[in-house]
C-alpha cells in the first residue's frame, strides 16, 4: 500500500487542481527556467527540485540513461525539440514538487534535454476538448477519451521502432480497441486499474463480496452510497444488468442498443434511493470515507489507501460480477509542434523504473512488466494484480461507446457515448 504521506501528497494536489478546474503547472528541472503551456496563454516560472529518490536509491539529476534502464530512440533524441506540452491525469507527470521522493521529470529532462510542461485535466472530456485545440503535443487518456480523440483525428499512428520500451509492456494492454485503431497502434499503455467496492467493516463485519448493496438497497449503506459521477458511470449499471437481467443480452456493458440502454438509466434512476454522494473530486470521497458518512461506494485504490491511512475503517474489493475500470493511454498528437520530445515522454514514462515510479505514486499496476521488480513496496504489483492476467478477465475498461456496437452486432444501433452525456445530465438535473 502507499504510504500516507505519499497519499497525502497526491490528494492534496488533487484537491488544488478540482479547485482550479484542472488549470496547474509543474517544472522539473534544477534552478532552470521553464515556459508551461496552457489555454489562456503562457507563463513563465523557476522551479529548484533537485534532489534524490530514496525509493530507488539513485540519484534524480544523473544524465545516465543506464541508471533508469532506459535508452531513448537515437534518431528521436536527435531530433528533440527542447520541449515538450502534454495534458495529463493528476499525479502522472511528477517533479518533486509534490512530494520530494518522487521525480521522474527531473532525469527524462536531463537525459533528453526536453522541458516538461503539463496541463492538468480534471475530467476525460476536459482532455478531449484541451486536445482538440491543437496547442499539446499528447495526453494520458481513458479508454473514454481515447476512442473519441481517435475517431476525430486528433492522434498520429506509432512507429513501435522508434519506442524501445514498448516490447516489455504487457501483452494483455496491448491492440486493444482504447489503443489501436484498424490494427494499428496508436498509443503506449501506461497502467490500469479497476473500479473497486468499497465497504466499511463497521457496518458490514462479514464483508461484501457483491455489487448488490448500491443497487439492491435494504442495507445499512441506504442513504450512504457513494457514486462516481461521470456518464461512463452507465456503464456500471450495464455491468448490473449483465449479471441479474440476462434476458436483456447485455454482452459488452459500452455496447447499449436503446432498449439496454434505457433499462440502465431506469436502474440509475432508482439507484438514487440508497445514494448519499455523487463524488467527481477524490477528496470529497476519502472525507467521507474517513468520517463514515459513506458505508458504501465505487472506489479507485488510490482514494481508498488514503482514506485507510486516516483511519477509515474500510475494505476493497472487486465483487464476484466483475468490475469497470481503465488502462490509461499515452497518445501522440497530430497536431504536435514537438513530436520527438513527445515520443521521447511517451517511450520513457512506460520504461521500467519512470512507470514503476508513476504507477506506483498514483496506486495502480504499471504496464511495463520489468517495473515490477523497482516498486518500492515490493509486493506492489501483488497488491495492483499487474502479472495476473486472469484477474483482469472481468474488468471492463473504459470505452467510448459508439453508434457502431463495439461488441460486434450489426442489426442494430448503439446508442453514441453523446447520449450517455445528455442522459446522465438529465439523471443528475
Amino acid at each position: 500500500m502507499r504510504t500516507t504521506r505519499t497519499a497525502m501528497a497526491l490528494l492534496a494536489s488533487l484537491s488544488i487542481v478540482a479547485a482550479a478546474c484542472g488549470d496547474d503547472e509543474k517544472t522539473g528541472s534544477t534552478a532552470v527556467e521553464t515556459t508551461t503551456a496552457d489555454t489562456a496563454g503562457t507563463d513563465t516560472t523557476t522551479a529548484d527540485t533537485a534532489g534524490t529518490d530514496t525509493t530507488v536509491g539513485v540519484e534524480t539529476t544523473v544524465a545516465g540513461e543506464t541508471d533508469y534502464m532506459w535508452t531513448p530512440n537515437a534518431g528521436v533524441l536527435a531530433g528533440a525539440e527542447g520541449q515538450v506540452n502534454i495534458v495529463a491525469w493528476p499525479g502522472y507527470i511528477e517533479d518533486g514538487s509534490t512530494a520530494p521522493e518522487y521525480d521522474w521529470v527531473t532525469p527524462f529532462e536531463s537525459i533528453t534535454s526536453c522541458q516538461v510542461n503539463v496541463k492538468l485535466g480534471a475530467t476525460s472530456d476536459e482532455m478531449v476538448q484541451l486536445m482538440q485545440s491543437g496547442e499539446y503535443d499528447g495526453v494520458s487518456a481513458s479508454g473514454d477519451a481515447t476512442n473519441r480523440l481517435m475517431a476525430g483525428g486528433e492522434i498520429a499512428a506509432l512507429d513501435l521502432a522508434e519506442y524501445t520500451s514498448y516490447v516489455d509492456v504487457f501483452a494483455g494492454l496491448k491492440d486493444k480497441v482504447w489503443n489501436s485503431l484498424d490494427g494499428e497502434p496508436m498509443g503506449i499503455p501506461h497502467g490500469r486499474g479497476a473500479n473497486l467496492l468499497v465497504y466499511n467493516t463497521e457496518a458490514f463485519p462479514d464483508g461484501l463480496d457483491s455489487w448488490s448493496a448500491m443497487w439492491d438497497g435494504g442495507t445499512v449503506a441506504d442513504g450512504a452510497v457513494s457514486i462516481y459521477d461521470s456518464p461512463i458511470y452507465i456503464a456500471d449499471a450495464a455491468l448490473w444488468l449483465m449479471a441479474t437481467q440476462p434476458e436483456l443480452g447485455i454482452t459488452d456493458p459500452y455496447a447499449l442498443d436503446q432498449t439496454q440502454f434505457d433499462a440502465a438509466i431506469a436502474l440509475l434512476d432508482e439507484q438514487k434511493a440508497v445514494s448519499g454522494q455523487y463524488w467527481s473530486d477524490y477528496t470529497v470521497q476519502a472525507g467521507s470515507l474517513v468520517d463514515g458518512t459513506v458505508l458504501a461506494g465505487t472506489t479507485w485504490q488510490v482514494v481508498a489507501n488514503f482514506a485507510a491511512g486516516e483511519g477509515a475503517k474500510i475494505e476493497t474489493v472487486k465483487p464476484k460480477e466483475g468490475a469497470t475500470g481503465w488502462s490509461d493511454t499515452w497518445m501522440l498528437s497530430s497536431q504536435a509542434s514537438n513530436p520527438n520530445c513527445m515520443k521521447l515522454w511517451m517511450d520513457w514514462i512506460s520504461s521500467p523504473w519512470a512507470n514503476a515510479q508513476a504507477t506506483e505514486y498514483f496506486g495502480e499496476a504499471p504496464s511495463n512488466a520489468k517495473s515490477c521488480t523497482l516498486t518500492a513496496d515490493p509486493d506492489h504489483c501483488t497488491k495492483f494484480h499487474a502479472e495476473n492476467e486472469e484477474y483482469w478477465d472481468d474488468v471492463w475498461y473504459w470505452t467510448t461507446a459508439t453508434e457502431e456496437c463495439i461488441d460486434g452486432r450489426t442489426d442494430v444501433a448503439c446508442v453514441p457515448y453523446t447520449e450517455w452525456v445528455n442522459a446522465w445530465s438529465s439523471l443528475r438535473a
